[in-house]
């Protein structure tokens, strides 16, 4: 059985692999920059969504614990491998599921979903993967994505998740993506078009790009706003008072 080592994040891995897995013979450089993008808490619980033969899953719960990793793939060979690898790596306790997308998947708590998402010229499992990342996330929770397109994915992140960040390593594009309401933009988006940071009256954060690509108004710009339209009405009413005491004064 062909198998490849790497270390990441100071973790030495041995991954047995199959060539009908996708990068067969080392780790593909994809997923090595949605790594280096990525940061693993203690107490995050992690989904490896498309888990493949296992060493985002398997660094995950290398970084926190097995039991707060849960790993899936459509692949009944790609999950059979990261058993294996998990357990040769130690983290044996990992949850390791066939499930297509999020169909075999009821959690709606992580706090960290990373995917490498297979590339569709209609970007059918990417819609899926993002929509649905959204709902398992808990508040607060980051999706991590990486592709070598950037448009779809920026502006298919953006109206799910309000912004997002984007970071370009070694000819890919790693996406970071954080979820900030219960709703996401998608539904307040139906009651009115503005983002979810200007409901807050936050600040995006710095690297991140909203629906028009610039940052919302902070709060006290609409106040001065506000402001400046009072003091012109009553300068109109006072010229208009103005008038007619001239009128008057003319009359009589």
């Amino acid at each position: 059985m062909p198998f490849y080592t790497v270390q990441i994040k100071e973790q030495p891995l041995v991954i047995a692999t199959s060539n009908n897995m996708f990068s067969p013979s080392s780790l593909d450089r994809g997923t090595a920059a949605m790594l280096s993008a990525a940061e693993f808490l203690p107490e995050d619980k992690i989904l490896d969504l498309g888990c493949g033969c296992g060493p985002v899953g398997i660094l995950a719960a290398r970084l926190t614990s097995p039991k707060q990793v849960t790993m899936s793939d459509i692949s009944e060979e790609a999950v059979s491998l990261a058993a294996q690898n998990a357990a040769a790596n130690g983290v044996g306790g990992i949850r390791i599921l066939c499930s297509d997308g999020f169909s075999g998947i009821a959690d709606t708590d992580f706090t960290k979903i990373l995917s490498n998402p297979p590339y569709h010229t209609d970007f059918s499992v990417a819609k899926s993967f993002i929509e649905q990342s959204f709902r398992h996330l808990a508040p607060g929770g980051v999706l991590y994505m990486v592709t070598k397109r950037r448009e779809w994915y920026k502006n298919k992140l953006i109206a799910v998740f309000g912004g997002v960040q984007i970071t370009e390593l070694d000819g890919y594009y790693v996406f970071t993506a954080q979820k900030r309401t219960a709703q996401g933009c998608l539904a307040q988006k139906q009651k009115a078009p503005v983002t979810a940071a200007q409901k807050q009256g936050m600040r995006p954060e710095a690297g991140t790009e909203n629906a028009s690509g610039s940052r919302p108004a902070p709060p006290h710009t609409e106040k001065a706003a506000g402001q400046t339209r009072q003091l012109s009405r009553k300068l109109a009413r006072k010229q208009q008072r103005r008038a007619r005491a001239r009128n008057c004064f003319h009359s009589n």
